[in-house]
């Protein structure tokens, strides 16, 4: 065990100096790790500064090994949860190369401590830690914007209805939200005006976007465009559907809730008050348990 100990020790003096080495270095970053820390760095904290420049050396060697397919992946998950604190794909690749040796030097410990959880542990903490805020942002991204987009299209077929074409109404619109939905559709906006077709544009907006709301506004859209329908009827329509189906949505995660909270009922609720009502009719009968308990 002092031998262990003595190995942990070593491996935390040895960090906290090659880590004031390398900030003190003056090691030039990535460019695209380098603005991710610029904008991130009123966002996170110290500690995710510090871990984000001692893997910065290995976040090349990081994305060879993960291969072409799967980096084109991982950067369009970061996409889907908005950056979450400036995170970039050379930024992921330093966390997870630092959250891996973390990861792998603990369960070593652990392992030769005898104790196979904990290893257990470190052994997933090594391999999920980087992507855990790429999940949650994700799902959190993705609520908000559904959330969002049916009062959207409302204010945005009011908007149209009133006169103004569409692009502009779109562009008015989106200047009176904040969120995620609101930044996607001004990514849209400046694709447009570089040159990129409205289809291409919206095309992109859906990839971006795991969202079944996202994707049903998208497709009415370039339906209702081929067919001549009136853009502001469209929207209408559209929001209308989204709210029907969350409804609906809605209902289906009550119905799945019943039996789950039928049988934590009876699993813990059942048994603790069985054991309340008996234990204070023992109590209140007066019954002597002192000569029971000797007797067993």
């Amino acid at each position: 065990m002092g031998l262990l100990l003595g190995l942990a020790m070593g491996a935390a003096v040895f960090g906290v100096v090659t880590a004031i080495r390398m900030l003190r270095a003056g090691t030039p970053l990535p460019a695209d790790l380098a603005l991710a820390l610029e904008v991130g760095s009123s966002r996170v904290s110290a500690t995710g500064s510090l871990v984000d420049r001692l893997g910065m050396r290995f976040a090349p060697l990081v994305l060879r090994l993960m291969g072409r397919r799967a980096v084109e992946r991982k950067r369009r998950r970061i996409d889907q949860a908005g950056n979450p604190g400036g995170l970039t794909l050379d930024r992921y690749a330093a966390r997870r190369a630092v959250y891996g040796v973390f990861g792998l030097l603990t369960t070593v410990l652990f392992v030769r401590a005898g104790l196979p959880l904990f290893a257990i542990f470190s052994i997933a903490f090594g391999a999920f830690a980087a992507d855990a805020a790429i999940w949650q942002g994700v799902r959190t991204r993705r609520d908000v914007i559904d959330r969002t987009l049916p009062d959207f299209l409302d204010v945005l077929a009011v908007v149209v209805a009133a006169g103004l074409g569409f692009r502009q109404a779109l562009d008015r619109v989106s200047s009176r939200y904040e969120g995620p939905w609101a930044d996607e559709i001004r990514i849209t906006l400046r694709q447009m005006d570089m040159g990129v077709s409205r289809r291409e544009a919206f095309d992109a907006l859906r990839r971006r976007n795991e969202s079944e709301p996202v994707n049903q506004f998208v497709s009415a859209l370039q339906q209702g465009e081929e067919l001549g329908a009136p853009i502001a009827d469209t929207l209408i329509q559209i929001a209308h559907d989204m709210r029907r189906t969350d409804a609906q949505n809605a209902r289906r995660r009550a119905a799945r809730a019943i039996p789950m909270a039928t049988l934590a009922t009876l699993v813990f609720m059942v048994p603790a008050t069985m054991i309340v009502i008996v234990t204070g009719m023992l109590l209140g009968s007066g019954t002597d348990l002192t000569g029971i308990l000797d007797g067993g």
